[in-house]
C-alpha cells in the first residue's frame, strides 16, 4: 500500500504516512451481494435443507396411507402362501405331523422330550418366517422395481429422502425397523404415515425413507 501524496511505501496496518502524515486511505470493503431464494414450481424436484439437516426433495408425490395399506395387504397374502408352502413340506418332513396326529388319538399326557422339540421346531418356522419376509422386503426394495410385489401392484416404489435407490443395508433397516412401528400401541408407528408431512411411517423416518407414487 502507498501513500496517495507522496507515494511513500506504507505498512498495511499503517493509520497515516510516516512522510507526510497524510491518512492512509483503505479500499471499501465489498458486501455481498444476496442472493434471492429459489422458487419451486410445483413438479419440481430441487434439493433443499429441511430443519433436521438433512437433503430432501419437494414435488414428489408421496404415497398416502391407504394405497400403502393396499400393499402391504398384498404383500401379506403373498408372503402368507410363500411360508405356508414352506411349512406344509416341513410339517412332514420332520415327522411332526404324526407325533401330532398320535397324541391327539391317545388323549394322553405328551412326553416332555417331545413337546421340547415342538417348541425347538416352532422356533426354527418363526425364524425361518422372519427371513423369508426380510429377504422378501430386503432384495425387492433395493432392487431396480425399488418395492415388493404388493407396492408395485399400487405404482409406489421406495427411496431415499433425495428420491434415489436405496441399498440393501438400508431396506433391510428399514424392515427391521417396523419391529419398532409394531411396538406402538394401536399401531400409531404405521398410522403416522397419514398425517406426517412427507406420508413417513416411523419405519421410514428411522431408516431415512420414503415412499413415493409414480
Amino acid at each position: 500500500m502507498y501513500c496517495s501524496k507522496c507515494g511513500t511505501n506504507l505498512a498495511a496496518d499503517a493509520a497515516f504516512c510516516g512522510s507526510c502524515g497524510t491518512p492512509a486511505g483503505r479500499a471499501a470493503s465489498l458486501n455481498p451481494v444476496p442472493v434471492a431464494p429459489p422458487i419451486y414450481s410445483a413438479g419440481a424436484r430441487t434439493p433443499y435443507a429441511d430443519p433436521a439437516g438433512l437433503v430432501v426433495s419437494r414435488g414428489f408425490a408421496y404415497a398416502g396411507f391407504w394405497v400403502r395399506f393396499l400393499a402391504y395387504f398384498i404383500d401379506r397374502v403373498i408372503l402368507g402362501l410363500a411360508i405356508l408352502a414352506l411349512f406344509i413340506p416341513l410339517l412332514f418332513l420332520t415327522g411332526l405331523a404324526g407325533n401330532l396326529e398320535t397324541i391327539s388319538r391317545s388323549h394322553g399326557r405328551p412326553d416332555p422330550a417331545f413337546v421340547g422339540s415342538l417348541i425347538a421346531v416352532a422356533l426354527e418356522f418363526v425364524l425361518i418366517a422372519v427371513v423369508v419376509q426380510w429377504l422378501y422386503h430386503g432384495y425387492l426394495e433395493s432392487g431396480e422395481r425399488q418395492g415388493t410385489w404388493g407396492k408395485q401392484a399400487m405404482g409406489i416404489y421406495v427411496t431415499d429422502l433425495t428420491g434415489n435407490r436405496i441399498s440393501f443395508g438400508n431396506a433391510s433397516g428399514r424392515f427391521f425397523a417396523k419391529i419398532v412401528s409394531g411396538m406402538i400401541p394401536l399401531g400409531i408407528g404405521y398410522i403416522m404415515a397419514a398425517f406426517t408431512e412427507r406420508k413417513q411411517a416411523l419405519h421410514d423416518m428411522i431408516a431415512s425413507t420414503l415412499v413415493l407414487q409414480r
